[in-house]
């Protein structure tokens, strides 16, 4: 249905390739993602979350750990003992389990490469 439009009105056909071209990049930026350390992976996680779910006092993060362990190829103790390390170095600051306030952006930036 979505290819015949597009085949017949060039503005669904740009809109399908800008939404294909974009789901490329968030895939290769995952896949690119599973070769960083632990700290990187987490790091690259907070700060796509922010982009996508930032609010006033901070980022809702849209999973639980475990969820957010298995999306990053890691176990939920090792993402739990970064974000307390994030949270140590006053990098973030964990408001509640899921919600997280990014302090230090530069050095998020400097984790995730």
């Amino acid at each position: 249905m979505v290819l015949s439009l597009a085949a017949v009105d060039n503005e669904i056909a740009r809109e399908l390739w800008t939404l294909t071209c974009q789901e490329v990049n968030r895939v290769r930026g995952h896949t690119l993602l599973l070769i960083q350390n632990a700290p990187e992976r987490v790091a690259h996680f907070l700060l796509e979350m922010e982009g996508r779910l930032h609010s006033e006092d901070g980022v809702e993060l849209p999973m639980c750990r475990q969820d957010i362990a298995d999306y990053l190829g890691l176990t939920i103790e090792t993402v739990s003992r970064v974000l307390t390390r994030l949270e140590k170095t006053l990098t973030i600051a964990l408001q509640t389990s899921r919600r997280v306030e990014l302090r230090d952006h530069a050095a998020l930036r400097r984790l995730n490469g």
